[in-house]
């Protein structure tokens, strides 16, 4: 991690945080924190800076805390992810994370196998944890919304409408006509079908609601690639 995360509970006074458990295991095993030495530290939804180890032993590392620095801002990004094959669905969460997503709403396609849905791995705690790790990485601490949607056709109907006011719509389609435009700059819903891509049927669901279909190039990515493929050439 290149950036400790603080939460509310951490804190035993004002400025003291007491940690044990994996984050204790990472400043002692990766970072090799001693006392007196400063590590990058975030509270969670809130400033960024710096902690100074006051104690550190085999259970808990307590850390003096002065945070005055604000977060990276997110990209004006929305992401409408089709639900990707567990296995692969916590790097496509902690990536999306990141890269600094603004929105990731998870939906149902055709293509997307029932059983994706009853995957522990979409419990609310897992898909927290690996927001976490993105946070973590990319030094930042404010967690992006995350929405699971299990109907495809009443999420497009009902909210896409309103959800892509102001924003340019676009579904990531191999094969379509228009290519994926470059260095965007300004609020963008992007939808991302799963593996082999959305129906015909399902992109002209998305039309409706105001996306245009565009191809990445000739080259089929994975999901975990393409989400970092396509928000590079957005942003």
């Amino acid at each position: 991690m290149n950036l400790i995360l603080l939460f509310p509970e951490d804190f035993v006074s004002e400025r003291i945080a007491r940690l044990s458990g994996r984050r204790l295991d990472h400043m002692t095993s990766v970072h090799r924190a001693q006392v007196g030495d400063e590590v990058s530290v975030g509270l969670l939804g809130g400033p960024m800076g710096r902690a100074t180890v006051t104690h550190l032993d085999a259970e808990v590392v307590e850390l003096e805390v002065r945070c005055e620095q604000e977060p990276p801002p997110k990209l004006p990004l929305t992401l409408i992810l089709a639900l990707p094959r567990p296995k692969v669905l916590n790097r496509v969460i902690a990536a999306a994370t990141s890269l600094g997503v603004q929105r990731i709403y998870l939906v149902n396609a055709w293509r997307v196998e029932k059983s994706y849905w009853k995957s522990p791995r979409l419990a609310e705690e897992n898909l927290l944890q690996q927001r976490i790790l993105g946070l973590e990485q990319a030094k930042d601490t404010v967690l992006p919304e995350l929405h699971l949607k299990r109907l495809l056709r009443p999420f497009a109907e009902e909210e896409l409408p309103h959800l892509v006011e102001g924003s340019l719509a676009l579904a990531a389609h191999p094969g379509s006509p228009e290519p994926c435009p470059r260095a965007i700059g300004s609020p963008v819903t992007l939808a991302i079908g799963p593996e082999g891509g959305f129906l015909p049927a399902e992109i002209e669901l998305l039309g409706r609601s105001g996306f245009r279909p565009v191809d990445l190039g000739p080259r089929i990515l994975r999901v975990e690639t393409a989400v970092a493929a396509l928000t590079a050439r957005l942003f």
